[in-house]
């Protein structure tokens, strides 16, 4: 069901919101309804894991204090320095 809604807002984010809504080819109404459905529909958070790395999940184990960004940091110096 269509419904109509009412915003107020300021006169100038109006027409930048027109002037976007244009150059995209679509209405500020449909651009605003586009956003709020990604807005309030559910979060994907979750990343699509590829079959080899998938495979290789879980095939070694780290000590819970492990610092991979120290780890990737002391290798990459150690291979380029």
């Amino acid at each position: 069901m269509i419904t109509k809604l009412t915003l107020t807002m300021e006169e100038s984010v109006i027409e930048q919101g027109k002037k976007y809504a244009k150059s995209k080819g679509q209405s500020l109404s449909g651009l605003i309804e586009n956003y709020l459905k990604t807005a309030t529909g559910p979060q994907q958070n979750t990343i699509e894991l590829t079959p080899i790395v998938r495979s290789l999940k879980g095939s070694f184990k780290v000590t819970e204090d492990f610092d991979y960004k120290d780890e990737l940091a002391k290798q990459l110096s150690e291979k380029y320095l």
